[in-house]
């Protein structure tokens, strides 16, 4: 995978660097100082992958992500706790909190790794109105029934398809989900999650329970959420 670091730390380059140097799979093109060179450079080269500081002089790690129109796999570092709200909404593969360890950067190399694998999997929904899609791995088609989706994550331009025993990570957007799967099913509750209606147990507050899991509830899609679920 081919990426960029991003910080205007020089010690925090290094330790992620030498990080970096240790994993295989992982190709490091660029060192930018600064978010505007990273912005720069996404321009003009394939990236797949960018680890990504979040406070940095003229424009914030966070700043640079809203102005990708086309985004890599994201990978946030950063000395600090309080962005990993937004961090979440912008659909990061991961948030690490310097300094970083071993284990903890194998894990979020890992999971951006099945990411960029997902690549070659595409979806088709052209029989989601029969109560199933199909997801395509590796050139095999896999049925995946409707009634089995718990519900759907946003990861920018994938999606997490988790059912009841398994979860599908495919190459396609949130947005693209909810325009094929039937609305009287599946509600989308939070800019990152589309859920199953069958599914969910409970709601409290801003916070909806489906299977053991909490999916945090937008506050713009509260109330057609209660509409669909024949609240009284």
């Amino acid at each position: 995978m081919n990426c960029i670091l991003v910080d205007d730390d020089q010690l925090s380059r290094t330790a992620i660097k030498q990080l970096i140097d240790q994993v295989d799979f992982l190709h490091l093109k660029m060192e930018c100082a600064t978010a505007l060179e990273a912005f720069n450079y996404l321009k003009t080269d394939d990236i797949d992958l960018v680890f990504l500081d979040v406070e940095m002089p003229g424009m914030t790690g966070l700043e640079l992500l809203k102005t990708l129109a086309k985004r890599p796999i994201v990978i946030l570092v950063t000395s600090k706790k309080e962005y990993a709200v937004e961090a979440f909404e912008l659909n990061v593969a991961d948030y690490l909190i310097k300094p970083v360890t071993v284990p903890r950067f194998t894990m979020a190399v890992s999971k951006a790794k099945e990411l960029f694998d997902s690549k070659d999997q595409m979806i088709d929904v052209s029989k989601s109105d029969q109560g199933y899609i199909f997801v395509r791995s590796n050139s095999v088609l896999i049925k995946i029934k409707l009634d089995n989706i718990i519900y759907i994550q946003a990861l920018g331009d994938y999606v997490n398809i988790f059912t009841s025993d398994k979860r599908y990570t495919v190459h396609c957007t949130l947005k693209f989900m909810e325009s094929k799967l039937p609305a009287t099913k599946f509600y989308r509750l939070h800019r990152s999650y589309l859920v199953s209606l069958d599914h969910i147990d409970t709601i409290e507050d801003n916070t909806v329970y489906v299977a053991k899991n909490h999916l945090p509830i937008g506050e713009q899609f509260k109330k057609e959420l209660l509409k669909k679920l024949n609240f009284v």
